[in-house]
């Protein structure tokens, strides 16, 4: 080892063992990007192994869902809390993409495979940065696709991907007092809110396509244009690629509904028409309902999940 190194690890009160096992980067490529994994603190191997498997896994979620990964190049910073799950996600575009966030040491090969938050965060990276009373767009575009696109992989399954939007929906509903998305920043309206937006949006766009067009193909037409998390937008800008790409001015039409008014779809009645019914605690399709087509176009139906190997 060089003497000035040893004499600035003196310095420093580092022991040479620790820097020596301070463990490298790794590079993974998954649809021509290029993903950085960077282990703030070193993990063993088998857990090394795992971690490197959920983050390709969750990349070819997202690619599958846009049809490409969202960027060129990003830096994933991970580091390790005791026990088990996932946490602390979060994505940036300042000075290039990057995401952190933090995994149980615990953690299986089962608790990666039934985490959300690093698809969700590597969602963020297809949607422009726009502004902050816009944030709603940003958080309910993640919220929407990350159960399509973990179903459409083969992650979860199509009942599982509805559950959770049919749960979790009804908490981005105005409450009292409650206006529109872009000034109600709320947790609720804000996460679920956007998520109703993304999911009366996909609807509405396959109603008036005759189910040719959704809003995944407003969302791939967004981020072929450079909207990136990288770059800054004005919200209307994204819009008008996105409608343009479908041939419906549904975004702009509903921003207009819902981003300075409130609106309250009926709920009950948007699932029973998509044929999504909830019993004893599951999801059954109900492939006789008027927009059934429309419902299996978002998220077509598979008979199993994948099952991850390991308990």
């Amino acid at each position: 080892m060089h003497r000035l190194f040893l004499l600035l690890v003196a310095i420093a009160g580092i022991a040479p063992a620790v820097l020596a096992a301070a463990t490298p980067d790794e590079r993974l490529q998954v649809a021509g990007a290029t993903i950085t994994v960077v282990f703030v603190t070193p993990p063993g191997e088998p857990l090394r192994q795992l971690v490197l498997d959920w983050v390709t896994a969750s990349a070819g979620a997202v690619a599958l869902y846009y049809g490409q990964y969202p960027v060129p190049q990003v830096e994933i910073r991970i580091d390790f809390h005791s026990g088990r799950g996932v946490r602390s996600g979060r994505a940036s575009g300042w000075r290039g993409a990057h995401i952190t966030i933090s995994a149980g040491a615990a953690n299986t090969a089962r608790d990666f495979a039934a985490d959300w938050m690093m698809t969700h965060e590597m969602i963020h990276l297809a949607f422009p940065s726009v502004a902050e009373r816009h944030h709603w767009i940003e958080e309910g575009i993640s919220v929407y696709v990350e159960p399509i696109a973990r179903a459409r992989a083969g992650i979860i399954s199509a009942e599982d991907a509805w559950k959770d939007l049919v749960e979790g929906v009804p908490q981005g509903l105005p409450e009292a007092g409650d206006r529109g998305l872009d000034f109600t920043p709320t947790w609720g309206r804000t996460y679920w809110g956007g998520a109703l937006f993304c999911l009366l949006a996909d609807v509405e766009i396959r109603r008036r396509t005759g189910n040719r067009q959704g809003l995944q193909d407003a969302l791939r037409a967004i981020l072929r244009a450079g909207g990136t998390i990288e770059n800054d937008w004005d919200l209307r800008r994204a819009f008008e690629i996105g409608d343009r790409a479908t041939g419906v001015p549904v975004l702009r039409e509903l921003y207009e509904k819902m981003g300075a008014a409130t609106y309250a779809p009926d709920l009950a009645a948007l699932w029973r028409e998509l044929g999504i019914e909830p019993h004893a605690g599951r999801i059954v399709f109900n492939d006789r309902a008027p927009q059934a087509s429309i419902r299996d176009a978002i998220d077509p139906p598979r008979k199993s999940a994948r099952d991850p190997v390991g308990q």
